[in-house]
């Protein structure tokens, strides 16, 4: 199915606050929300034409994205930007440890990161003040749309998705830089954007329609069950059991006898070029290329190994399978909603057991596996990959920042600096990009705002970042209000 819902989790991080499935993509009659596969596609060609100059390093160099959205925040301390002689209760319980690059130094828990630490670009200085935007909802949908949502609550709660949300960045990215090849354009997963009772706010096409919404694939399952992505279904891609390729291809004829006998509606559609969106949907099916893309039984026991048995690991694996196979991008989601139990990134509680022995190690594995992989496969050069949370956590442990409670083994929110990492399409292998202050409480030198980031992806995409696209009530807007950071390039 196009959507296949797991369960939706539940928040508890901020503990104030409070589709029946459907066979889409069916040949002869799928549809996505009353949408036709041909409707679809038929829509996505209808973008205004990106600018077509771009200038500066980096520019059009990635063919692909893939975003690994580390939602619930991680701890830039505990993570990649260890501090010494700092007070207790900023130092990360943590030891430093070096990589491959002098300077670049993570904590223990990256040791496999550090083994490709030459091959990426770690940005220390992202940073941004928060309207608010000190909560897990509201700083996603910052991250994910390049704007502020409308309607925050003190708490960083947000109204539900709603058709005149801004779009994700990868809804713009397809629109405007659609797939060359019958394939999936837009693919997320393991799980929604969700932040207590609100799911999936950041995570639609919003004011530009159904369309460009990712194919979001969400195995059934809860948070806590690592093989979940064993459970992939994918029937919307397969062809029903009665419906042969040849018997499709009699529908397909049948159709173009029926057009041929009526000219005047020919010609009423000439213009939408109908036949070009129902062939391209017929190739989606028929290609197997999607199916392909899927099949994680066809990799090695090592490879899967190596990325980790577990959701994000194999998520991870999937993402290089799907861009490999010609989808433009892919975003990973950390699979444990944010709140402070289990291997969530929101560590109020339970910083050192939880950071080491389980969501530290999942992440070292499937980040270090996917950024090593794509570079041996020769696919790193064209595949901009982004992983960065929502916020860091607060440099001194035990303290509240966004009216949380904390232990002392517990770190709160922090948007004034934090830690991404980029590698691939061009951005500088095995380098520092500005710095963060003794505490990591703050940038010293170039600090990157997260909308910033995006305008950086679009220049990657070859996407002028002051591109206008217009919403719900036909208003102009940009794309993002920031320009590319072009230093992070080569």
């Amino acid at each position: 199915m196009l959507c296949i819902p797991g369960q939706p989790g539940k928040d508890v991080c901020d503990p104030q606050v409070g589709v029946t499935r459907r066979d889409i993509l069916r040949v002869g009659g799928s549809a996505v929300m009353g949408m036709t596969l041909g409707g679809m596609l038929q829509l996505q060609a209808k973008a205004a034409d990106a600018p077509a100059s771009g200038s500066g390093p980096g520019w059009g160099k990635a063919k692909r994205v893939i975003m690994c959205y580390l939602q619930g925040g991680p701890s830039h301390l505990d993570l990649w930007d260890p501090k010494d002689g700092v007070p207790d209760n900023v130092k990360s319980v943590f030891a430093r440890a070096q990589t491959k690059v002098p300077g670049m130094d993570t904590t223990e828990l990256m040791p496999k990161l550090g083994q490709v630490a030459d091959k990426l670009t770690m940005i220390r200085s992202m940073s941004y003040t928060p309207v608010g935007l000190f909560n897990h909802t509201a700083a996603i949908y910052q991250l994910h749309t390049g704007y502020t949502a409308d309607k925050v609550s003190p708490s960083g709660q947000l109204e539900p998705p709603s058709p005149k949300d801004y779009p994700t960045f990868g809804s713009n990215i397809v629109r405007l830089k659609p797939p060359t090849v019958p394939m999936l354009p837009f693919v997320m997963m393991p799980r929604p954007l969700q932040e207590s009772n609100v799911v999936n706010k950041a995570g639609t096409a919003g004011f530009l329609g159904r369309a460009y919404d990712p194919y979001y694939l969400f195995p059934p399952g809860d948070d806590m069950d690592l093989a979940k992505m064993e459970k992939i279904r994918v029937d919307d891609l397969t062809l029903r059991p009665e419906v042969s390729e040849a018997r499709l291809d009699r529908r397909a004829r049948l159709r173009d006898m029926i057009n041929q006998g009526m000219p005047e509606v020919d010609k009423a559609v000439a213009k939408y070029d109908l036949d070009k969106y129902y062939d391209s949907a017929l190739n989606l099916i028929m290609s197997g290329r999607a199916r392909e893309a899927f099949a994680l039984n066809k990799e090695t026991e090592a490879i899967r190994e190596r990325y980790g048995r577990n959701t994000f690991g194999q998520c991870c694996l999937l993402a290089r399978r799907l861009v490999e196979a010609g989808t433009r991008v892919v975003e990973v989601i950390w699979p444990k909603v944010a709140n402070s139990d289990n291997h969530s990134w929101d560590v109020h509680t339970g910083l050192t057991d939880r950071m080491k022995k389980q969501s530290a190690p999942m992440l070292d594995a499937g980040l270090s596996a996917l950024i090593g992989d794509l570079d041996e496969r020769g696919l790193l050069d064209e595949t901009l990959v982004v992983a960065l949370g929502e916020f860091g956590r607060s440099p001194q442990r035990g303290v509240s920042t966004s009216g949380n409670s904390n232990s002392n083994d517990g770190r709160d929110h922090w948007p004034y600096c934090y830690t991404a990492v980029v590698a691939g399409a061009g951005i500088k292998r095995g380098f520092v990009y500005g710095k963060s202050d003794q505490t990591g409480s703050a940038p010293l030198e170039t600090p990157v705002h997260p909308i910033e980031l995006l305008a950086t992806i679009y220049h990657a995409v070859g996407i002028n970042p002051n591109t206008i696209v217009y919403n719900h009530l036909n208003q102009p807007r940009e794309l993002v209000k920031a320009e590319p950071v072009t230093k992070l390039f080569g």
